[in-house]
């Protein structure tokens, strides 16, 4: 395994950080907990999870993913081993049945309060806002729409206010963002320079892989001036970077089998552009999933990616890639792909 710090700490963290969003409903309990013993026996020591887990969100499995991982720290008693990341959920019809309140003083205290009775810990490594409350272009929008008549106080200061007071009292250590844009996080870092008794947003954990590079407009730069790492979540596209949906195949028991409205990166020219990234890494003599999560890894503004998995022979395929080194040569296919095809999952 390769280890990293999380910017600004001394919190070592590996390359590779499990997901696990599929816990409590595509996977059960005790699949949950061979996942971790497997990642942890290969090195990870780094998990992510957020108190919306399962996905997709719905009331009657909300918050079970964090218990599958409380109860696996009881059992092992090794919360000291791991750097446990969880996320508060944003506003939205989506997740209305969690909260309505936003990020308020009161729900982000409520919500760490419920993540840590949930993991079964005292403290949270890294806690992180799962999206923001305010209209933004996040989860596939391409582009910003202005809605006058959507009012939205500026309450960064006071977000950070409170988290830095969760810090204080131990509960959490770090602080990040999700889902934000280049203002949200530009917005965060310069509230925590003019205002120093306020904590720093470490990481960013957006989405980033060979069908949505995204990131590196605009975000790409400021990870990289700012040290704000990126924790790549959905590197394999929500599978489809694995390749198998290729040729129209929908897999028994796959996330567009169980879940066909996930189809963010099933777009057909997604479909096409991932037919040419599977010829390409076979001629390299690799698969499309280790090509795939390799990319992603050896990119400097990453300092982790989140990989998950359904089944533990995913899981082992993703960890492995970690030994995979992309030459110069694939690296110029993978951008000419890129520049015929670009990022058509946004």
């Amino acid at each position: 395994m390769i280890y990293t710090k999380l910017p600004h700490t001394d919190i070592e963290v590996s390359k590779l950080c499990l997901g696990t969003m599929t816990w409590g409903n595509q996977n059960s309990e005790s699949e949950g907990h061979q996942q971790m013993d497997y990642a942890v026996d290969q090195g990870v020591n780094f998990f992510d999870a957020a108190e919306l887990y399962p996905v997709p969100a719905h009331p009657d499995y909300q918050g079970e993913t964090e218990k599958i991982i409380g109860t696996w720290f009881k059992k092992n008693k090794n919360r000291d081993q791991i750097v446990l990341a969880t996320k508060i959920a944003g506003n939205g019809d989506y997740t209305k049945f969690i909260r309505t309140t936003g990020f308020s003083r009161e729900a982000i205290i409520s919500a760490v309060e419920g993540s840590l009775e949930r993991l079964q810990t005292d403290y949270i490594d890294l806690y992180q806002l799962h999206w923001p409350e305010r209209n933004a272009n996040y989860f596939g929008k391409r582009g910003y729409r202005h809605d006058i008549t959507d009012y939205w106080e500026d309450n960064f200061h006071q977000v950070l206010e409170t988290l830095r007071d969760l810090i204080s009292e131990g509960k959490i250590r770090q602080v990040g963002i999700s889902n934000e844009t280049p203002w949200g996080t530009m917005r965060y870092l310069e509230e925590s320079k003019v205002h120093s008794s306020l904590p720093r947003m470490i990481t960013i954990q957006n989405p980033y892989n060979l069908l949505n590079r995204l990131f590196e407009v605009g975000l790409g730069e400021i990870s990289m001036r700012e040290q704000i790492g990126l924790l790549a979540y959905s590197p394999m596209g929500f599978g489809v970077l694995s390749g198998k949906y290729l040729g129209g195949n929908i897999p028994e028991k796959s996330r567009l089998a169980l879940f066909p409205k996930l189809d963010r990166y099933s777009s057909e020219n997604a479909l096409l552009a991932t037919q040419k990234y599977d010829v390409l890494a076979k001629e390299h003599g690799m698969t499309l999933a280790e090509m795939s999560l390799a990319f992603v890894t050896s990119r400097h503004f990453v300092t982790s990616t989140i990989i998950g998995a359904s089944t533990i022979d995913q899981l082992k395929e993703n960890i492995g890639s970690i030994d995979v080194q992309l030459s110069d040569e694939l690296l110029t296919g993978i951008n000419a792909i890129h520049n015929k095809i670009p990022n058509p999952s946004p």
